[in-house]
């Protein structure tokens, strides 16, 4: 018997197909769940609803939480644009739960967001799940640590529909505690005795050198190493392999090292930002973060080779062992519009981790830490894993 189980369910009846991917996510575990997630991709916000409360009955007393979503993933894959539902159970002894709703209130000059629980000693982690038209995501991620010091965020931004329908404002449901919300963000903080790990698989390969940041302002870098930056690109471009300039051609990538003090920057040690601008005048190319001068940075390139082997080099690397379970959250990029199908990044992990229960969603944003600090990432695929429970427990 297991800790942690998924499930997965197809056709347009999403409250029978919410139930039966509950029922089957439950089916394997040795206690009664303490945490079930649901995921649901279909075209009507009213049908959302009805199997979020499907799956609450399914799941009984165990706490649910949930979002909808352009594609789910559970039982080994993934599956966008069809009306589908993914669950996931687990069992946590001795874990502590504390669900979350939260909302933004306006202050005088700022946002000021509610509904967070307090920090205690013993957080292990938090799952959030937002929606992007009403929450500011981007902002409460990045300053998350003021809040909540140490803590790892895991999760995703939701969408509405995931069948060809409206996906904007309002279309977006959220679910937590038997409750359905049209806006904000929901989550949990899991603490107490739980073994769990995350890492975040940002899909790129470094072109070029290391260079240190030797004039910016803002977003916009002026000097790399000394030289203008744009001079400095095109010198990388220009040296690159054929099919590699290609790519750079076609989406162009930054990564900012969040360790300065490594002797060796490796997978997982840069936050990965697109390059949005340059201008020929001044030199200088503006990028999707902000950069002091003395930072160290690495341009970068996304393709399905990359995506792969960076998340494959990852969890070789993962410390949490053997994995009894996991959270999977993959950016609406990642699947059939960068792989084959939409079971690639569900398969890595299968590879990965063996028999475990692995469940979640394709988000429309992933939220995962970098280096310790929670960051709102795009083309990632951000991952919470439960290893086995400690002895006696």
């Amino acid at each position: 018997m297991a800790r942690f189980g998924d499930g997965l369910a197809l056709g347009p009846d999403l409250s029978s197909a919410a139930t039966t991917a509950v029922e089957q996510a439950l089916a394997p575990l040795s206690a009664a769940p303490d945490l079930v997630c649901v995921f649901v991709t279909g075209d009507d916000p009213g049908q959302i609803e009805e199997a979020a409360q499907a799956a609450q009955r399914a799941a009984g007393p165990a706490l649910l939480l949930g979002c909808s979503a352009s594609g789910v993933i559970g039982a080994g894959r993934g599956v966008e644009e069809r009306g589908a539902v993914s669950a996931w159970a687990a069992v946590l002894p001795g874990a502590r739960l504390d669900a979350f709703r939260l909302e933004t209130l306006k202050g005088d000059d700022r946002l000021i967001v509610v509904g967070m629980p307090e920090a205690q000693d013993d957080d292990a982690v938090g799952v959030l799940l937002a929606d992007p038209y009403s929450f500011p995501v981007d902002a409460f991620v990045e300053r998350s640590d003021e809040a909540l010091p140490g803590l790892p965020l895991v999760g995703g931004l939701a969408e509405g529909s995931g069948v060809g329908g409206e996906t904007g404002h309002g279309e977006a449901r959220l679910f937590v505690g038997g409750e359905v919300y049209r806006d904000g963000a929901v989550g949990v903080v899991i603490g107490g005795s739980v073994a769990a790990a995350t890492v975040v698989s940002q899909g790129a390969r470094p072109i070029g050198p290391d260079m240190v940041v030797t004039r910016a302002e803002e977003n916009v870098l002026y000097e790399l190493a000394g030289v203008p930056a744009l001079e400095k690109l095109e010198q990388i471009v220009l040296g690159l392999p054929e099919e590699e300039q290609e790519l750079a051609g076609r989406g162009l990538l930054i990564g900012v090292a969040m360790d300065e003090y490594a002797d060796e920057h490796e997978h997982g040690d840069f936050l990965v930002r697109g390059v949005v601008g340059a201008d020929t005048d001044t030199g200088a190319i503006a990028i999707g973060d902000v950069v002091d001068v003395g930072r160290t940075v690495r341009f970068q390139v996304r393709d399905a080779g990359a995506a792969e082997e960076d998340l494959a080099a990852l969890l070789e690397r993962f410390d949490l062992a053997p994995v009894e379970g996991a959270l999977l959250i993959s950016c609406n990029g990642r699947g059939q519009a960068m792989f084959p199908d939409s079971d690639h990044d569900a398969k890595v992990l299968d590879r990965a981790f063996g028999p475990a229960g692995v469940g979640g969603f394709f988000a429309a944003g992933e939220i995962g830490p970098v280096a310790g600090r929670n960051h709102v990432h795009g083309f990632t695929a951000s991952i919470l894993a439960f290893g086995r429970a400690e002895e006696g427990v």
